[in-house]
């Protein structure tokens, strides 16, 4: 337990500097996440015939894996979406309602009670989001596709859990993103139409920090998250995930000065959110000590 939270922690700093990265790429959302799952995937697929760890799934393996995919697909394109409506500070902190969501998903998808202390956990996590949103309507845009990132964010890990249970992860992740390569890869044409950009190809600025995008909060962030998905719940997985945006509004504050723009209103709501992170730690701490009595005693 302890090397799967020291992974999962791991993963979470990694994720904090997706949000830097995505405001310093100067392309679009679109394009921005069409570059980095071509990246990761090709980093992937080069890692994996090196390590001889690449396998050929059957067809219908592959497509709960490949929807799976898409769904994370449509988390990164909201979640960018965000950034560059608002900022990355307000982007981030709606990230945080990926642990109520998931309090809601998780119950629904695998049949089971609604844990109370969770829903209460989140709806603290909630409080805060709309303290930002009530002082930070000029974000407002940006905090809508947020919440939408949020949700599909919550359904990626929920589904993610039944996945880890079957298949490695190096395995599931090559075939999640190239599904949701491929799929926007087929949407590509219809978003440049609606939204034109005045370059398809990204500058070497650009091309460096996708690589460290596809790399190190990709590739890496992915495979130390789904290996603690193996021990640990979904619903703490992304309660975890909260502590994202203190990494990436740290970040942001020494970056961009985004400190400026935000109201007494965001820093409440935000230890709000710290405040469910906190108490859902110790929560989890006192099950296991409980558990470990438990086997002791047994």
């Amino acid at each position: 337990m302890k090397k799967a939270f020291l992974q999962l922690h791991l993963s979470v700093f990694l994720a904090g500097f997706t949000g830097v990265l995505g405001k310093l790429i100067t392309m679009s959302e679109g394009l921005l996440v069409w570059y980095r799952l071509l990246i990761t995937v090709i980093i992937l697929y080069i890692v994996s015939r090196f390590r001889g760890t690449f396998k050929l799934l059957p067809l219908k393996n592959i497509i709960p894996i490949g929807l799976t995919g898409c769904v994370v697909m449509l988390h990164w394109l909201f979640f960018y979406g965000s950034i560059k409506y608002s900022n990355v500070s307000i982007g981030v902190v709606c990230f945080s309602l990926t642990s109520l969501f998931t309090a809601i998903f998780d119950p629904l998808i695998n049949r089971r009670k609604f844990d109370t202390v969770e829903l209460l956990l989140s709806l603290l996590t909630l409080c805060g989001i709309l303290l930002i949103f009530h002082f930070d309507t000029q974000y407002r845009t940006g905090i809508i596709l947020g919440i939408i990132s949020s949700a599909f964010a919550a359904l990626f890990t929920v589904f993610n859990k039944r996945l880890v249970a079957k298949y490695e992860t190096h395995t599931i992740t090559f075939y999640e993103l190239a599904s949701g390569f491929l799929a926007l890869s087929l949407l590509l044409p219809a978003y440049l139409y609606f939204f034109p950009q005045p370059s398809f190809f990204p500058s070497l600025t650009d091309t460096a920090y996708l690589v460290i995008l596809a790399w190190f909060c990709t590739v890496l962030m992915y495979q130390l998250s789904m290996e603690a998905l193996k021990k640990i719940s979904p619903f703490t997985v992304n309660l975890c995930f909260n502590l994202e945006p203190l990494y990436s509004i740290l970040l942001a504050f020494v970056l961009f000065n985004e400190g400026k723009y935000l109201h007494n209103g965001f820093y409440v709501g935000l230890g709000l959110i710290g405040l469910s992170v906190v108490l859902q730690m110790v929560r989890v701490a006192r099950q296991q000590k409980k558990g470990v009595t438990a086997g002791l005693h047994g």
